[in-house]
């Protein structure tokens, strides 16, 4: 744990040479992560990595410095103090006051105390599960589980003392399917801050069955029709549109979303939360990385646009509170704006349909559970072109396997073609969505 002492003392040295405001950023982070293959351990790699970083503000001049050395504190303080010197000064640099912090549950004693004989364990049945669900399933690739606990800690000169501990566990495979000359991969994923949530058997079942799935795929023609997005691929679309609800892609003129506060921009079934007070998931803590608390926010209620989310830079901006949305890719970085828990769900009570039910309601469509090109879409304008396969629907069954589909348009379009919504939502990291049914896509075979 880090000296409070030490810290107050460097935060009284920043100010008495003459810092206006001053902060200092401190995180451990503690990792094991094992990869398998063919049921022997491919890799092993446990770490332990830390770092603190000291902002300065001094006449609205940013000054920022960082270290592993805890030795080198005065160091790195003048380091700081000194860039600060040579920026530009920005009226909208400044630190937050301190705000009683949020309670979420996201620590979880299994994980800090895993062994790594269990962690192994839980990886092989992973893929062992994989394997054994059928003959055609001949192998697997990145069959791999992380077990992390870190301790974050922040200090400004507004008084602000905050720290937290948090766990997080990830299991994730591709399992491969093979017939006759053919191969075809699935993939699956699950995630959570408690050991209990996940499911290794079943991650690496369903990775199996997708591959399974998609064995002797046809092409299909040309036509405008249903597509059902799978979770995951829901996702894919919700983390296309979740660049444009960052305040700083909105001042930086690259949110498709800019100057539409208060007007419909999805269907109106639909809403969008970013929930950083939400139980167990991996993007919840109780404080931002600057220090302000997390919040449950609807950024899009019954589809018109509420709000983005900020930090202290980009509010300041706009003349509003930090919605507690600073991120920091780690020590070494300044704070930028993320999304904490986004994800989608129905805007009515009782408006969820289950996966089987909406299937039945499908004369003719696609139910999409694999994308390809995703990385190609353009955030700023919602364009997208890109690769589907899956399954067809056909009077409400889902039959044969297609591919080499492509599906093209907009995603504010596509959000807006929305006609049922799961009730089936699930996380994939820190973005969640459940399955979707969208009408009147372009399907090119």
């Amino acid at each position: 744990m880090i000296d409070i002492d030490f810290v107050s003392r460097l935060i009284e040295r920043a100010i008495s040479n003459g810092a206006d405001e001053a902060e200092i950023f401190y995180r451990v982070i503690n990792n094991l992560t094992i990869e398998v293959k063919n049921q022997k351990i491919d890799t092993i790699e446990s770490s332990i990595s830390y770092g603190y970083s000291i902002r300065t503000i001094k006449d609205k001049k940013l000054g920022f410095s960082y270290s592993t050395d805890l030795n080198k504190a005065d160091s790195v303080l003048n380091n700081a103090l000194e860039a600060g010197k040579y920026a530009e000064p920005d009226d909208y640099n400044g630190l937050p006051q301190y705000e009683r912090p949020s309670f979420v549950e996201i620590y979880d004693r299994r994980i800090v105390s895993i062994s790594e004989t269990e962690a192994i364990e839980n990886v092989m049945m992973m893929e062992l599960s994989a394997l054994k669900k059928d003959n055609k399933i001949k192998k697997t690739r990145k069959a791999s589980g992380r077990f992390t606990s870190s301790q974050t800690y922040i200090f400004n000169s507004h008084g602000l003392i905050a720290d937290y501990s948090s766990t997080g566990c990830s299991a994730q495979i591709m399992a491969i399917a093979e017939n006759d000359s053919e191969s075809q991969i699935g993939w699956y994923f699950s995630g959570s801050r408690f050991l209990d949530d996940i499911d290794f058997a079943n991650t690496g079942e369903e990775a199996a069955r997708r591959a399974l799935y998609l064995l002797n795929a046809e092409k299909t023609g040309s036509h405008k029709g249903y597509i059902l997005l799978d979770s995951s691929v829901a996702v894919d679309f919700l983390s296309l549109l979740s660049s444009s609800l960052s305040s700083e892609s909105v001042q930086k003129g690259k949110s498709m979303l800019a100057n539409k506060i208060n007007n419909h921009v999805i269907n109106e079934k639909v809403s969008i939360i970013d929930n950083g007070i939400f139980n167990r998931k991996l993007g919840s803590r109780p404080f931002d990385d600057e220090g302000v608390p997390t919040q449950n926010k609807v950024l899009i209620e019954n589809g018109i646009l509420k709000s983005f989310i900020y930090n202290v830079y980009t509010a300041r901006k706009d003349r509003i509170s930090s919605t507690g949305n600073a991120i920091r890719g780690g020590f070494s970085n300044l704070p930028s704006v993320a999304p904490t828990n986004l994800y989608i769900e129905s805007a009515g009570e009782n408006a969820t349909e289950s996966f089987i039910n909406i299937v039945k309601t499908v004369d003719k469509g696609i139910y999409v559970f694999e994308t390809m090109g995703m990385h190609t879409a353009n955030p700023i304008s919602g364009e997208f072109s890109i690769g589907v396969s899956g399954l067809m629907i056909e009077n409400g069954e889902l039959k044969q396997p297609i591919k080499e589909a492509v599906i093209s348009g907009n995603v504010l379009e596509l959000f807006n073609k929305i006609v049922v919504i799961g009730d089936d939502l699930r996380f994939y990291g820190n973005l969640g969505s459940p399955s979707l049914l969208v009408a009147d896509i372009d399907i090119s075979g």
